[in-house]
């Protein structure tokens, strides 16, 4: 049975300790890939040594949080436009709108936003996108854009029946961590009205550990737990569930993996 992590940070300073034995423990519990989002500049160097230290396994992304769109986001955003000059990248991310932890520079993550998908498109890589606190002015902004060709995931999708809807009509994967295990998140009953194709799974780790290790320093070997609790949701077998949404993420990261590995095709 294989798992795909399609959104974990494990180059953070969180795994500095044991990141070598945590990996070996993701892989031991079917884990076999990793997608890396980026957060800002300061990020970049340990995402690209993780990613050089384990090239069959872990693929680093390049985007600007949200959260890290300040006054000086601009210059950042002249940093992420440099890497995709430079190489290739599994996705532009992680981007978005986060109108939980401060709304002093939510315009600026607008444009912020607009500006890393055009970028998306002229690359023609998908987008993974942040959406706390923001899902329906996403969904707005991408309806507006009226451009068929983006694609991509809803990072930690925690919202309503229509909000999902709405997000698949829009050709986007809903991507599902540790949330769907919480007693009162309301996600499984979401998540049993929603076909198996639309979503992938992912840990967010260090972030949002799944139960019985909420509050804990997340890791990828624990999605193996959000895969028994969507087994559980579903009625299905873990192995059909591992097999459609390795499959689903497959489909979108293929090309884009297969260029990284292949250099002469790197931009």
């Amino acid at each position: 049975m294989e798992l795909i992590d399609t959104h974990a940070h494990l180059y953070l300073p969180e795994f500095d300790e044991d990141r070598g034995d945590m990996i070996a423990r993701a892989m031991a519990a079917g884990v076999n890939r990793f997608y890396l989002p980026n957060v800002d500049s300061r990020t970049i160097d340990a995402m690209l040594q993780l990613e050089a230290a384990y090239p069959s396994h872990c693929f680093a992304m390049m985007g600007l949080h949200p959260c890290s769109v300040k006054d000086n986001w601009e210059e950042e955003l002249n940093i992420v436009k440099t890497w995709l000059e430079d190489r290739r990248f599994v996705a532009i991310g992680e981007i978005g709108i986060d109108l939980y932890w401060d709304t002093t520079h939510v315009a600026a993550q607008q444009q912020a936003f607009l500006r890393q998908v055009e970028w998306s498109l002229e690359y023609d890589l998908p987008i993974i996108i942040h959406s706390r606190e923001s899902t329906d002015m996403l969904i707005d902004i991408l309806r507006d854009l009226r451009e068929a060709r983006l694609k991509g995931i809803f990072h930690c999708f925690g919202g309503t029946v229509a909000q999902a809807e709405a997000i698949i009509e829009l050709g986007f994967l809903l991507g599902i961590g540790g949330v769907l295990t919480f007693k009162k998140s309301g996600l499984d009953a979401v998540l049993a009205q929603i076909d198996l194709q639309h979503l992938v799974l992912e840990t967010d780790s260090p972030y949002l550990a799944p139960t019985p290790h909420r509050g804990k320093r997340n890791e990828s070997a624990y999605l193996r737990l959000v895969a028994d609790k969507l087994a559980e949701v579903k009625q299905l077998p873990v192995e059909e569930i591992a097999s459609i949404t390795t499959g689903n993420a497959n489909k979108l990261f293929s090309a884009q993996q297969k260029a990284i590995e292949s250099p002469k095709q790197a931009i």
